[in-house]
């Protein structure tokens, strides 16, 4: 079986984000740039299984211009097999990733498709769903656990109320939450080896998709600075505190 991962550029999580001065935006100039946590997730996922013996290729699809091939070779340097680049130079919405990554699952024809369940820049939780809908494959998400048993997949979700395990028939779309696995470290010899992978780049032109955002970005802000605590001496100095301070009671 085939696995095909999507992955994201996306800032550093260790990272505090500016924003630009004239709030068009976040400013990305000189900032770290690295895998989407979620992403990193649904590699090592994709690499398990092949170490498993259940998948035989994995392929790390990413979609934007040629910085985000470093995030490419991150991947094949944590165990991917090949990596493909769709050549975007804007910025687009999740149902136009939707709809590339739909083109190239029908090239590749994977069994399972798996990605992170969003990215921590625009946090939409959108590009799985949308992605299972436009191929008409069921779909795991929130993934906490994956079991593949012969022809179906066995994922657990985590859901308000707990725990779901649901039984999906291959090829299916699956997205992973945190608790699924922790990452591994790239090697050096694996990174040297990664320089060495094919990856390859496609255009928007020939997987006959036109990529438009639908959303239009207003404003961005900082969030509000948080107000130092306070420390009270008796029960009746807080209830007086929340009373006539913060007014919640």
């Amino acid at each position: 079986m085939k696995v095909l991962v999507a992955v994201k550029r996306v800032i550093d999580y260790n990272v505090k984000a500016r924003v630009k001065a004239d709030n068009s935006d976040v400013d990305l100039a000189n900032v770290k740039m690295a895998l989407n946590p979620f992403c990193e997730i649904a590699i090592e996922e994709a690499v398990r299984l092949k170490e498993a013996g259940t998948a035989n290729e994995v392929v790390v699809v990413s979609i934007g211009n040629k910085s985000c091939e470093e995030q490419i070779r991150t991947a094949l340097a944590l165990g991917a097999d090949r990596g493909i680049r769709v050549d975007v130079e804007t910025k687009p919405d999740s149902l136009s990733v939707a709809k590339l990554l739909a083109k190239i699952v029908e090239k590749e024809a994977p069994g399972m498709v798996i990605l992170g369940k969003q990215a921590i820049d625009s946090d939409n939780n959108q590009t799985g769903q949308m992605l299972a809908a436009l191929l008409d494959r069921p779909q795991g998400t929130f993934a906490s656990e994956v079991e593949v048993t012969g022809d179906s997949i066995n994922v657990t979700r985590e859901i308000d109320g707990g725990l779901q395990t649901v039984n999906l028939a291959i090829p299916a779309v699956v997205t992973t939450d945190l608790r699924l696995n922790e990452p591994r470290y790239a090697s050096l010899p694996n990174i040297m080896k990664a320089k060495r992978k094919p990856l390859d780049v496609l255009t928007t032109d020939e997987l006959g998709v036109s990529v438009a955002s639908n959303l239009q970005l207003l404003r961005v802000d900082p969030p509000s600075e948080r107000q130092a605590g306070i420390k009270v001496s008796s029960v009746d100095e807080l209830v007086e505190k929340l009373r006539n301070d913060a007014k919640v009671i």
